[in-house]
């Protein structure tokens, strides 16, 4: 660049530009002082091509090529990239050394302290995850703290940055923010020490009357509608507004969170939480639906807000469920009702949670076969709003995945021994703090072990498909043997990812021995376990086959192999049929209520039919009968090639 010369001097004069020292200022090639206007000039400017400057007060800037400024009040101490547009704005201000929000420190999870995290703009859910709960081991935390920390020095500057083609619009003060490429910002009330991480691949979008004071935008998400966002995260793909209200907060991938109010929360990926009567405070989620109305206390008026609740992956709420923490819930459950009681449902996954005479009851496995789990779980994937290349949390979508095996193995373990200790008079067991009703202890069982049965089954024949041929019993052993030593023992869901506790033991290992020194090398760590799942689940499944089903891999028989299939085939086909059964009630007389309202029976059913449509002509459930006509087809083909050895 070179310094600006007397004519060009002259003309900014000329119209209206002022500045105590001209020698500040750097001009490239090509400046043009054709389209500056009105503009003050302070310290060290670097002025590219600018497409136009208007009464607009500049200040320890540098300004790209095809920029436009025009009616800016204040903006100093930032590098302005190519092609950004910025109208209307009052103040856009660096105030000394920042880390732009890198390295604050909230209080997630339990509003009294103690699970402090500190943010930064690459924190992924897993990280996350183990920074909150690994509380218990001091020496890991110190080691991942010092990583970001040192990170949070890396990005401390006292020039912040905007990215090329981002535009900022009628927007009103804006300090220590670091803006990346092609975001938009409209409409704004306030930013305060905080990084907006966009990219030309998942543009940010921030909107009307957002206030955010330290925190973190990442890629793809839109904070809109006059939210409130106070000492939290938002990460990639999150979408929030209508008058949300954020305080001390994490929210993870494809978050979805409108109206209502959270508070020291963890909300991994895919919460949803939709309604303005809704509050969300000290617990921990993924994969949740939150209903309207739904409500958490964590004050016993003892010790104060120290209490926390866990609501495991694939859960919901209904309207105006209330829980009482602390509590633990399990995977895919459904709660109802007014819970005023402390209770663990964690060894039971696919249950209901209701309330009867106002003591808490648990009915385990009947929320397997109703059509809402099935369909949840099938649309989660194909709403991944994530368009960055680079996916920062480890995301495994399987409904019948390791964990959840696992935690089905060991319900059906304690249905037994629950159902054989507990006398025939006694209508309900006390369990973890919940009651389960007597008569619910052996008929539920059944459901976990069907699902026990169709993993087993899913993997077994993903091993053999993946065989050319099914020539011999020798080739079949080979295929199904496990792969290394490395057997998984107990399994974890790390806010979304699936992973070997031993696989992750290790890894912290190598934290706290200093052989992990960056959160890059971190992240590459969980990168390489959470790639690894295929591998690891099928060398557990081994191990369930032959603790469970007493079948050894390594000398199992073509018989046996039939049994699974045949097995597989029956309770998968069985499991299709109850959901079938379950959405067949939304197409029932009573879903009819409302329809045909000034018409007969048949005016009724035409009104139902050309809003909802038919039952057959459905598409999830359509997809349903393709399915267990696919399942006979594979079971019949595989147990023909059985047969045949």
């Amino acid at each position: 660049m070179r310094s600006i010369n007397d004519s060009e001097i002259t003309a900014l004069r000329n119209q209206g530009c002022f500045s105590s020292d001209w020698t500040g200022i750097k001009v490239s090639d090509g400046f043009s002082t054709a389209h500056i206007h009105n503009v003050r000039f302070q310290g060290d400017i670097k002025l590219g091509k600018v497409s136009g400057l208007f009464n607009c007060s500049i200040k320890n800037c540098e300004i790209g090529n095809d920029v436009l400024i025009d009616n800016v009040h204040q903006i100093q101490n930032y590098r302005i990239n190519d092609h950004v547009i910025i109208e209307n704005v009052g103040t856009i201000s660096v105030n000394g050394p920042t880390s732009f929000g890198n390295g604050f420190e909230i209080d997630v999870l339990n509003e009294g302290g103690g699970r402090e995290l500190l943010i930064f703009d690459r924190l992924s859910a897993q990280l996350a995850y183990i920074l909150v709960c690994y509380r218990h081991d001091p020496d890991l935390i110190a080691a991942l703290n010092r990583m970001i920390k040192d990170y949070a020095s890396d990005k401390t500057a006292e020039t912040g940055d905007i990215g090329s083609g981002t535009q900022i619009m009628n927007a009103g003060s804006i300090y220590n923010v670091n803006i990346g490429e092609n975001a938009t910002l409209r409409g704004v009330s306030l930013l305060q020490d905080g990084t907006i991480r966009s990219n030309s691949h998942a543009p940010v979008f921030v909107g009307e009357d957002v206030i955010a004071k330290h925190f973190m935008i990442l890629s793809g998400s839109t904070v809109d509608g006059g939210a409130l966002i106070d000492k939290s995260f938002i990460g990639q793909a999150v979408q929030a507004g209508k008058q949300f209200s954020a305080e001390n907060s994490v929210f993870f991938a494809n978050t979805e969170a409108f109206h209502g109010e959270a508070v020291s929360v963890f909300a991994g990926p895919y919460t949803v939480t939709h309604h303005k009567s809704t509050l969300l405070i000290a617990g921990m989620y993924s994969f949740f639906n939150a209903g309207s109305g739904m409500n958490q206390s964590n004050h016993m008026y003892k010790l104060g807000p120290v209490h926390q609740g866990i609501v495991e992956r694939g859960s919901k709420t209904g309207s105006f469920a209330y829980m009482l923490w602390p509590c633990r819930i399990g995977a895919y459950t459904a709660i109802m009702g007014k819970n005023v009681g402390n209770f663990d449902t964690s060894d039971f996954p696919f249950s209901y949670i209701n309330v009867d005479h106002e003591k808490s009851i648990l009915t385990p496995g009947m929320n397997l076969f109703t059509v809402g789990t099935r369909r949840d779980s099938e649309k989660w994937p194909d709403r991944d709003k994530r368009t960055d290349p680079e996916k920062l949390d480890l995301i495994h979508f399987d409904l019948f995945s390791p964990y959840i095996i696992e935690k089905v193995a060991v319900a059906s373990r304690t249905l037994k021994e629950l159902y054989e200790k507990t006398a025939q008079k006694q209508e309900s067991v006390f369990y973890k703090g919940i009651r389960i009703k007597r008569l619910m202890l052996k008929s539920t069982r059944k459901y976990y072990e069907m699902a026990l049965s169709i993993f087993i089954g899913n993997q077994i024949i993903d091993k053999l498909e993946e065989l050319d041929e099914i020539n011999s019993i020798k080739t079949i052993r080979e295929k199904l043997s496990p792969g290394n030593n490395d057997m998984p023992d107990r399994w974890l869901d790390l806010a979304g990812m699936i992973a070997p506790d031993n696989a992750i033991q290790r890894l912290i290992g190598d934290i706290k021995s200093g052989g992990i020194k960056t959160l890059d090398d971190v992240a590459s760590g969980l990168e390489i376990i959470h790639a690894s799942y295929k591998r690891y689940t099928w060398d557990w499944t081994t191990k369930i086959l032959l603790e469970i089903y007493d079948i050894d891999v390594g000398k199992i028989e073509t018989g046996q192999l039939i049994e699974l299939v045949t097995r597989w085939e029956t309770d998968a086909v069985k499991l299709d049929r109850m959901i079938l059964s379950d959405a067949g009630k939304e197409y029932d007389s009573i879903s009819k209520i409302g329809f045909g309202i000034d018409g007969n029976e048949e005016i009724v059913d035409q009104d139902f039919e050309a809003v909802r449509g038919i039952l057959e002509e459905n598409k999830f459930i359509a997809g349903l009968k393709k399915e267990m006509e696919q399942i006979g087809k594979k079971a019949a083909k595989l147990k023909s090639l059985l047969n045949k050895i």
